[in-house]
C-alpha cells in the first residue's frame, strides 16, 4: 500500500517537474516537447501493451480475449465520450502555443480542466497496475504515465502566466492537475484490490484509454509543428528502452 501511494505521489508529481521547467524554460522550443512527448508516447505505448492488456489476456483464462478487446473499446470510448465534453491538449493549444497571449481567461482555465479531467483516467491506470500484483509491471505502466506529465505540466504553465494568472495560482492549477492523477491511481487500485473478478477487464480498459490518450492526442501534438521524423524515432526509442527493460526485469 504505501509503495502504491509513494508511486502515485511520483506520478502526479511528475506534473509539477513539468511546471517547474515550465517556470525556468518559459520560451520551449516545440522540437524539445514534441521529441520530448514523442519518446513519452513510445514508453506509454509498450506499457500498455505490455503492463496491461497482454497481462489481461493472461488473468481472463479462456475467454480472456473476449474481456481484453471489450475493455480496450470501452476505455477507448469512455475517453471518447469525455473528449466530446472536454477537448484535451492539442484542441486547445493548437498550433502554437504563442496563440493564447491573447487568449481569455476562460480558455486557458478550459485547458487546464482538460488536462485534469484526462489525468484521471492516467492515475487509474497506473493504479490498475498495481492491483494486479505484478509490481515490475506497474512500475513500468507509472513511469510511462510519468515521463508523459512532465511535458505536459511544461505546455500549462506559458498560456496561463500569459492570460495574467500570477505565478502562485498557475503552479497551484498545475499541481492540481498532478493532484487527479494520484487520486486516480488510488481508485484503480482499490477497485481492482476488491474484485479481483473484473482484473481482466480492468487492465485492457486501462489499456485502451492509454492507446486512445497516444493516439488521438500524444501522436497528433508531436505532428502538429514539422516534427514528426524526430518525434517518430524518439517514439521507437521509447518503445524499445520499455522493451528491454521488461525482458530485464522479467
Amino acid at each position: 500500500m504505501n509503495l502504491v501511494l509513494i508511486t502515485a505521489l511520483g506520478v502526479g508529481g511528475a506534473t509539477i517537474i513539468g511546471a517547474l521547467l515550465g517556470f525556468a524554460f518559459k520560451k520551449i522550443s516545440h522540437k524539445f516537447t514534441d521529441i520530448t512527448l514523442g519518446f513519452a508516447a513510445g514508453v506509454m505505448l509498450a506499457a500498455a501493451v505490455l503492463g496491461l492488456i497482454l497481462p489481461s489476456l493472461e488473468y481472463g483464462g479462456k475467454f480472456g480475449i473476449v474481456a481484453t478487446v471489450i475493455g480496450i473499446f470501452v476505455g477507448a470510448l469512455c475517453l471518447s465520450l469525455v473528449d466530446k465534453i472536454v477537448p484535451h491538449l492539442h484542441k486547445l493549444v493548437g498550433a502554437d502555443i504563442e496563440e493564447h497571449k491573447n487568449a481569455g481567461l476562460d480558455k486557458v482555465l478550459l485547458f487546464v480542466m482538460a488536462i485534469a479531467i484526462h489525468n484521471l483516467p492516467e492515475g487509474i491506470a497506473a493504479g490498475v497496475g498495481f492491483g494486479s500484483g505484478d509490481t515490475s509491471q506497474a512500475f513500468l505502466i507509472a513511469g510511462g504515465i510519468a515521463l508523459q506529465n512532465i511535458p505536459e505540466g511544461m505546455v500549462i504553465i506559458a498560456p496561463m502566466l500569459a492570460s495574467g494568472i500570477s505565478p502562485k495560482r498557475t503552479f497551484l492549477c498545475a499541481a492540481a492537475t498532478g493532484l487527479i492523477e494520484v487520486i486516480g491511481t488510488m481508485i484503480g487500485y482499490f477497485a481492482v484490490s476488491v474484485s479481483q473478478i473484473i482484473l481482466p477487464f480492468s487492465l485492457a480498459f486501462a489499456g485502451g484509454t492509454m492507446l486512445y490518450v497516444i493516439s488521438d492526442e500524444m501522436i497528433p501534438e508531436t505532428h502538429a509543428h514539422g516534427n514528426e521524423r524526430g518525434a517518430t524515432y524518439a517514439l521507437l526509442v521509447g518503445f524499445c528502452i520499455m522493451l528491454i527493460s521488461d525482458v530485464l526485469l522479467g
